[in-house]
C-alpha cells in the first residue's frame, strides 16, 4: 500500500477500536478525508484506496480539484467559511457544507442551487463558546434558524457541527463534543431529525466518537502535516 492508504487505514482501525469501545456501530460513523492544501493525486490515491468523501476550504484550489477528478464517484464537502459573493459557486459543485451561520447564506445557496442536482446537505456551525473571534451561531440561535432553514426546499438540513478549542485530556475533548450532543438532543423533532453530528478531527476523533460523531473530519492523519496555504 501507498503511504495514504496505510495512514487511512491507521484512520479505520482508530475508528473501529472507539466504535467498539463506546458501543457505537462503526458503520454510524463517516469518514470525511479533509482534502484542503493537498493535491488531486492524493485525493486521487485516497479514492483507490476506497475513500470517497472529501473536504474543502479554499474555493478556486477545490474547484480545480473537483475538475481534475470528475471521472471519479468523490463527494465534495465544503467546510471554510461561507462568503455571500461565494455561494453561487458553493451550490453548484458541492454536495454537503458544514459551516452554515445565517439564514441569509443559507437562502443564498437554495436560491442558487441548480435544478438539475440533487438538493444540499447542511450543516450548522455552533460557536458553543461564543467567542466573537469563532465561526458560528450561538447555541441559543441554533433551533430557530434551523426551523427556518429546514423551509428551505433546495436545502437539507443534516445536523450541526462544531470546531472546539484543542485541549489535552480524553475528558477534555469530550465535553464540548457532549454539549453539542445535548444540543442537537434539544432541538430534534420528528420533522426535524438532525441526523448528523460533525465532529472531531486527527487528534480528538475518539472522544468524538464516544460522545455520538457521525462524521469525523480528517486530514493530518490521512494525509500527512499540512501545507500551509499563504
Amino acid at each position: 500500500m501507498n503511504a495514504i492508504a496505510t495512514r487511512l487505514d491507521n484512520v479505520h482501525q482508530r475508528i473501529h477500536k472507539a466504535a467498539t469501545k463506546y458501543g457505537r456501530p462503526e458503520s454510524a460513523i463517516q469518514l470525511l478525508a479533509v482534502s484542503k492544501t493537498r493535491p488531486a493525486e492524493d485525493i486521487r490515491a485516497a479514492l483507490e484506496a476506497g475513500q470517497h468523501c472529501f473536504g474543502e476550504s479554499y474555493l478556486q484550489e477545490a474547484i480545480e480539484k473537483i475538475q481534475q477528478l470528475t471521472d471519479t464517484q468523490a463527494q465534495w464537502h465544503f467546510i471554510g467559511r461561507i462568503q455571500s459573493n461565494k455561494t453561487k459557486i458553493i451550490a453548484e459543485h458541492f454536495d454537503w457544507v458544514h459551516g452554515l451561520c445565517s439564514f441569509k447564506h443559507a437562502q443564498r445557496l437554495n436560491d442558487q442551487r441548480p435544478d438539475n442536482l440533487p438538493s444540499l446537505n447542511v450543516c450548522l456551525q455552533i460557536n458553543l463558546s461564543n467567542e466573537a473571534s469563532k465561526a458560528g451561531i450561538n447555541p441559543e440561535d441554533a433551533a430557530e434558524l434551523a426551523h427556518s432553514i429546514q423551509a428551505l426546499p433546495r436545502l437539507q438540513l443534516q445536523g450541526i457541527m462544531t470546531l472546539p478549542a484543542p485541549a489535552k485530556t480524553l475528558e477534555q475533548q469530550r465535553h464540548p463534543f457532549q454539549a453539542l450532543r445535548k444540543l442537537r438532543d434539544t432541538i430534534k423533532t420528528n420533522e426535524l431529525p438532525l441526523d448528523t453530528l460533525s465532529m472531531g478531527m486527527s487528534n480528538d476523533l475518539e472522544a468524538a466518537i464516544a460522545e455520538g460523531a457521525t462524521i469525523v473530519r480528517v486530514g493530518t492523519a490521512i494525509f500527512g502535516p499540512r501545507n500551509i496555504k499563504k
